[in-house]
């Protein structure tokens, strides 16, 4: 076992936790704050293949202040100097209008703000530029839909409505055509045109469909259904109160079912009943070969052989003595959620969120390297240049960036508020931000 975490190592400022209510409480108060409003409120005004050698393009990593509204466009590599920033919620005048008129739509916004959103608005959770560089399409939980803005202009190029009442994480294609986006609360996966938000087809997931991923060179989709994360509902014992939570994989040009997996039986095969089996964020091997991912409450990874259908290895990682032991402080069922794999698949970047630190794994042992303090780690992803994993602090606002040879901190830049996912994209040589940006 890893020596754990000395409290020393975590000398980071981070905001006051909040958790979600249980979910009688939260319906409740829902309810009851939809009922008040009455009537209408008065509203105010993956890297990208097909794009990387395309002249006239600059690399950049897009990373989505959740709670701000906007999207800090930063250097892919080296000092990841911010660049510019775009308003991702330009219509929130007129979105704010259609749901405060509706009281379903009411109940579930503020449904989205008091449990996920840790009591704020969630405006922006994922992004990917066009191929390009002229517009980033961003899934917009608070406002259940996705958006094509205009990079040029930052005005909205198409909206698409997801079913349901919350949209959540999306997937790139390959080829930069298509996303693939979760609607959590209708258990879809839409696949969208990323030029016309046009749909070209959907499918049926477990409960509250989580994170994409295309794989197979873009003819397979995955998606990892997580379950249900905004109750209080996280002892052990309850865990059947989760739902149904189960990794779907479907053909990517036909969107029918190919395979299901379950990693209940597969953990309770290996004798770590303990774990729960919903799959957070994941990592494939450079071949495809191997899934590595993280599960709900578990301070730790795991490794999954896509062929063999069975969990081979198992790693706990270093847990933070100061980190309270009650699982329904965690946010939304997190112990560590991010993970990013160096481009040559030899090492693993792991966000430890709320263990505050991460750390760089060595793939062949699934030994942790020196753990790195950071402020609610969200999220992992690949610099442009493969060198380093760039994690976002959600905690203090910043991204920073972890070199995969040394497991060291190599950068750190200031962004907006609680930034989450961090992709990779493109804009034109020589964009600025838009106006109001």
């Amino acid at each position: 076992m890893p020596a754990p975490v000395r409290p020393a190592l975590s000398p980071v400022r981070r905001r006051p936790r909040s958790r979600s209510l249980p979910r009688r409480a939260l319906l409740a108060v829902c309810a009851a704050l939809a009922l008040a409003a009455g009537g209408p409120a008065t509203a105010g005004a993956a890297p990208q293949t097909a794009a990387a050698g395309a002249s006239g393009l600059r690399e950049v990593l897009f990373v989505g202040n959740n709670w701000d509204g906007t999207a800090d466009v930063v250097e892919s590599s080296g000092a990841l100097a911010r660049i510019g920033r775009i308003d991702v919620v330009p219509d929130k005048g007129q979105r704010l209008a259609e749901i405060y008129l509706n009281p379903v739509k009411l109940a579930y916004f503020l449904g989205v703000r008091l449990g996920p959103g840790e009591g704020h608005d969630q405006f922006v959770d994922d992004m990917y530029s066009t191929p390009d560089g002229s517009a980033v399409v961003v899934s917009r939980p608070s406002f259940a839909d996705v958006v094509s803005i205009d990079l040029a202009t930052g005005r909205i190029n198409w909206r698409f409505p997801v079913s349901g009442y919350r949209s959540d994480h999306m997937a790139l294609s390959p080829d930069g055509t298509r996303v693939a986006v979760s609607a959590s609360t209708s258990n879809t996966v839409h696949v969208l045109d990323i030029r016309t938000g046009r749909q070209v087809g959907s499918f049926r997931t477990g409960d509250k469909p989580h994170e994409n991923v295309f794989t197979d060179g873009g003819t397979r989709i995955w998606n990892m259904a997580i379950g249900e994360v905004t109750t209080a509902l996280d002892a052990p014992w309850l865990d059947w109160t989760k739902g149904d939570r189960h990794i779907t994989v479907v053909d990517a040009q036909t969107f029918r079912e190919v395979r299901t997996i379950d990693m209940r039986d597969r953990l309770d095969a290996i004798g770590r009943k303990d774990l729960s089996d919903a799959v957070r964020p994941v990592a494939f091997s450079p071949d495809g070969s191997m899934l590595y991912f993280q599960v709900s409450f578990f301070n730790g990874l795991l490794e999954y052989d896509v062929a063999a259908d069975r969990i081979t290895r198992v790693t706990d990682l270093p847990a933070d003595p100061a980190t309270d032991p009650d699982r329904t402080t965690w946010v939304n069922d997190s112990r560590h959620h991010g993970l990013a794999m160096s481009p040559d698949g030899t090492r693993l970047c792991v966000a430890g969120t709320m263990d505050d630190y991460v750390t760089v794994v060595d793939r062949a042992t699934l030994k942790a390297g020196q753990p790195v303090a950071a402020s609610k780690p969200y999220w992992a992803t690949v610099s442009g240049d493969g060198a380093s994993c760039v994690i976002s602090e959600s905690g203090t606002d910043r991204i920073t960036a972890i070199d995969f040879a040394t497991g060291r901190k190599v950068a750190s830049t200031p962004v907006g508020d609680h930034p989450q996912r961090v992709r990779l994209g493109h804009v034109a040589a020589g964009w600025t931000s838009p106006a109001g940006g």
